[in-house]
């Protein structure tokens, strides 16, 4: 018997979109709560900005947001390769979080830390690994007695995953001194920079020299690597205003 739905196709309008820390999805965390530095806002579109669609939502820590990948391609292929498997080895796109999968789907688990109703909704939130501009298409409460598993297998991922030291230059802590938001724009850049955020083959170049860029709220955070031994740090070397242009 066929119990497969009349229609084939499911029409999704987003209930709003995202603004973050992430201009650009280079550099971005490859899973959520990585950088809980991350600042983002959840700005909700009309209809659905009604402030009787959030009641309740207070009581609530973290949430799962429904989102789509709206920078990804629309192709999609059977195998991906997962930069956690140093983007060589290939495994099924439904045993991955890879980005270019069928109707581009993201699931994210974020910290809710507040809920501003003034001129429609937005709720602020910490550990957002979604680039800004993503359109959100639901929200739901997380229910850790229902959804954390801490015995669950994990597959090719089954830790956190290692982290880099990260350094600065000199003329970048001065620029970071300067700014208003000194603490947390340091944390970002540590929390993300940690996690290597350069492609996979290029992160075994021990040699390499090459001066990268990663969009961080409004600057651009110049960085490279520097190698003692087998040791790897990644040394922020500027920090610039982003030039659009």
């Amino acid at each position: 018997m066929d119990d497969a739905p009349n229609s084939e196709h499911f029409t999704l309008s987003p209930i709003g979109h995202m603004v973050s820390d992430y201009p650009d999805k280079f550099g971005i965390p490859r899973q959520p709560g990585l950088a809980p530095a991350a600042n983002a806002k959840l700005v909700l579109a009309a209809p659905y900005n009604d402030p009787l669609a959030v009641r309740g939502l207070e009581d609530f820590s973290h949430l799962w947001l429904s989102f789509i990948f709206h920078q990804s391609p629309q192709r999609w292929s059977p195998l991906v390769r997962p930069p956690r498997l140093g983007g060589n080895k290939k495994v099924g796109v439904f045993a991955s979080r890879s980005t270019h999968r069928p109707n581009r789907l993201g699931l994210s688990l974020v910290r809710l830390v507040g809920i501003d109703t003034q001129q429609g909704v937005v709720l602020a939130l910490q550990g957002c690994d979604l680039v800004s501009g993503t359109p959100v298409v639901d929200i739901k409460p997380y229910l850790p007695w229902a959804e954390s598993q801490p015995d669950a297998k994990a597959g090719f991922a089954p830790q956190t995953p290692s982290l880099l030291a990260v350094s600065f230059h000199p003329a970048a802590l001065d620029t970071l001194t300067q700014r208003s938001d000194s603490a947390t724009l340091h944390a970002l850049i540590e929390q993300v920079l940690s996690q290597d955020p350069r492609p996979a083959y290029k992160q075994k170049e021990l040699a390499s020299k090459r001066l990268y860029g990663v969009r961080l709220r409004d600057v651009d955070v110049k960085f490279r690597q520097r190698q003692q031994g087998e040791a790897t740090t990644l040394e922020v070397m500027a920090i610039e205003p982003y030039d659009e242009r």
